[in-house]
């Protein structure tokens, strides 16, 4: 039988010692909105290392007496002046270890969605980039704008969240266009009228549009029925025209 002495002396292997340091804790935010016919996403440029001239989320440190949700909307509207967030979800907690340099830092992520009409005042080292062609981002940041993104693609398919990115109102074709720029596909026009009205999502306003330069039929305006997130139906998937998939949009 192995005694108290010979356990200590390499039968059994003591765990090494790991030094305990603080972890902060940090909420971001993927801005996105539909700005000349492209998703675009808001972000800020650091000017001081780590990642110096790189490109960085909206966000900063959680107060000790606020939630993640009230702590981002607080941050979008002190640091980069944005109010008009008209629907904001958590997409995830981002925990590697090694995420940002020095003391292990974990955030959560957001997605926030801004109307295509509204045009906050953002500062001067804050721009809009195209989710498409982003420039250099800080950290993993260019993760959490692809999480993001994923996640309006998904929701699009099966909620009415298309009301975060439209105007009040809005005719089809220009619906057409913003599913279409947020999907990443060609989305038809009456297709998209049939589906979202079938499961009550658009409701006609009565009115027109102003008729365009070339004149014609005035286009009929419409609204969301909610504008607040709403699952619509909860097996659909917004695919590209000719894709077979069950609850396609040609």
């Amino acid at each position: 039988m192995l005694g108290r002495a010979d356990l200590g002396q390499g039968t059994c292997r003591s765990r090494p010692k790991i030094a305990l340091v603080g972890t902060e804790h940090e909420v971001l935010a993927a801005v996105l909105q539909i700005r000349d016919g492209a998703l675009s996403v808001l972000a800020w440029r650091r000017a001081k290392p780590p990642d110096e001239g790189r490109w960085a989320l909206p966000g900063g440190r959680l107060g000790a007496d606020e939630d993640v949700e009230a702590s981002v909307l607080r941050q979008l509207a002190e640091k980069v002046d944005v109010r008009e967030v008209a629907h904001v979800e958590q997409i995830g907690v981002f925990s590697r270890p090694d995420r940002v340099p020095g003391a292990r830092v974990v955030a959560t992520a957001f997605l926030g969605l801004v109307p295509c009409d509204a045009q906050p005042a953002v500062p001067d080292d804050t721009a809009w980039h195209p989710v498409a062609a982003p420039p250099p981002t800080a950290f993993d940041h260019a993760a959490i704008v692809a999480a993001a993104h994923e996640r309006l693609r998904a929701k699009l398919s099966y909620t009415n969240l298309g009301f975060a990115l439209a105007p009040r109102t809005f005719t089809i074709s220009a619906l057409r266009d913003l599913y279409a720029a947020a999907l990443g596909h060609p989305v038809s026009a009456t297709n998209l009228q049939r589906v979202l009205t079938r499961r009550e999502v658009l409701e006609p306003t009565g009115g027109v549009a102003a008729p365009g330069p070339t004149g014609g039929r005035p286009a009929a305006l419409f609204r969301f029925t909610q504008r607040s997130l709403r699952v619509t139906d909860a097996f659909a998937v917004l695919k590209p025209p000719g894709d077979p998939a069950r609850g396609a949009v040609p």
